[in-house]
């Protein structure tokens, strides 16, 4: 299982309705995530910046899949009314993972 961390920004004045439109994501989408082999999604909210935390079998593998499916199509452009877009980083996985740098869990004593 691979645990990874994406950073995503809002269109500013747009944060309430950006919750309000996840106080219950599409039932539909979850199915579909679940079956590109996406186990759980996090989100937090610090003002406009938006941290997701992803745990999945192969989020590439995910992307592509999700790419073409159109119930995550449509979930992506009714969301871009909320969201400018996720932080590139051309290292990352799918190039949108942040840099991990430490977890507890994985040190050593």
């Amino acid at each position: 299982m691979t645990r990874l961390a994406l950073h995503s920004r809002l269109i500013p004045g747009t944060e309430e309705a950006y919750e309000t439109e996840h106080a219950r994501v599409w039932p539909e989408l979850i199915t579909v995530m679940r079956a590109a082999g996406i186990t759980d999604w996090s989100i937090w909210r610090s003002g406009r910046d938006l941290f997701h935390l992803v745990e999945c079998e192969d989020f590439e593998a995910a992307v592509a899949q999700l790419k073409d499916d159109p119930v995550d199509q449509r979930w992506q452009q009714h969301m871009s009314q909320f969201v400018e877009g996720f932080a590139k980083n051309p290292d990352g996985i799918a190039g949108q993972s942040l840099r991990h740098v430490w977890t507890m869990s994985e040190q050593q004593d």
